[in-house]
């Protein structure tokens, strides 16, 4: 992460965010949900992806928190993989559950 790296996530770090029932978030998948996947290095696990034929549904997109990008798996269930900035992401609050 460009060096900016300064703080590392929890092991066995769960996040549950639910969405109004109404929400276009998961498209194109069908399903109500999605799975999102932690990861460092977006951009060489693209190339490796892209490689092996697995193509994302958009483009990277690029926030304080960190970048995105999304893909489908074979059973239709949509997958955001996320390549945190955890110092920006820390700062945005703290409420955990235990």
């Amino acid at each position: 992460m460009n060096g900016t790296r300064s703080w590392t996530a929890p092991k066995g770090f769960t996040a549950w965010a639910p969405f109004k029932e109404t929400t276009k978030y998961f498209q194109p998948s069908e399903k109500q949900f999605m799975i999102n996947y932690g990861v460092e290095g977006l951009d060489q696990l693209l190339t490796q992806m892209r490689a092996a034929g697995v193509m994302p549904t958009n483009s990277v997109e690029k926030t304080s928190y960190g970048n995105f990008v999304d893909l489908m798996d074979p059973e239709g269930n949509k997958i955001e993989l996320w390549e945190p900035n955890y110092v920006e992401y820390t700062k945005m609050g703290t409420l955990t559950t235990k």
